[in-house]
């Protein structure tokens, strides 16, 4: 799969040779046609995970990219606004990640969304504690994240 991945970024770089333009929309488009090229030449083998990553990764970084913004905006506007809706709470959310990788990445996706912050990790490594500073209901955080962030995040990782 590295391998897979350093070809397709050398296409993107001779694309962005070949046209001159040194735009990362240019090179975005490259990595594009590259990723196109390489679906189209191992379509016949066996080993597919590079070409059902990338899709994944990128779905997770704009899903990422939205809740971020939306978190952003929530508390930018209990900010200006003279009346705070804060509802501040500590939630123990059940993780099915397993793997020291798993755990770290998915408690810096929560801690890096404004609002929520990872207070502790569990002994047996099983549960997160999560500060929420807008928490209307535990049972809907809970299970916003489980199909959020760890449904998509494992999907990559695994």
């Amino acid at each position: 799969m590295v391998k897979q991945f350093l070809m397709n970024l050398l296409l993107a770089f001779i694309w962005v040779a070949l046209t001159g333009v040194l735009y990362y929309t240019n090179f975005l488009f490259g990595f594009a046609i590259g990723f196109f090229l390489m679906w189209l030449m191992n379509r016949n083998e066996s080993d597919h995970r590079y070409f059902t990553r990338v899709p994944k990764i990128i779905g997770f970084f704009l899903y990422f990219l939205y809740e971020m913004i939306k978190a952003n905006l929530q508390v930018a506007y209990d900010m200006v606004t003279p009346k705070f809706f804060m509802k501040p709470g500590i939630v123990k959310y059940p993780m099915n990640a397993k793997s020291d990788v798993e755990i770290n990445l998915l408690s810096t996706v929560i801690s890096l969304t404004p609002g929520t912050l990872i207070l502790d990790v569990s002994e047996d490594r099983k549960v997160l504690y999560i500060h929420v500073m807008y928490l209307k209901d535990k049972e809907q955080f809970i299970q916003q994240i489980k199909d959020g962030f760890e449904r998509r995040l494992l999907e990559i990782l695994r």
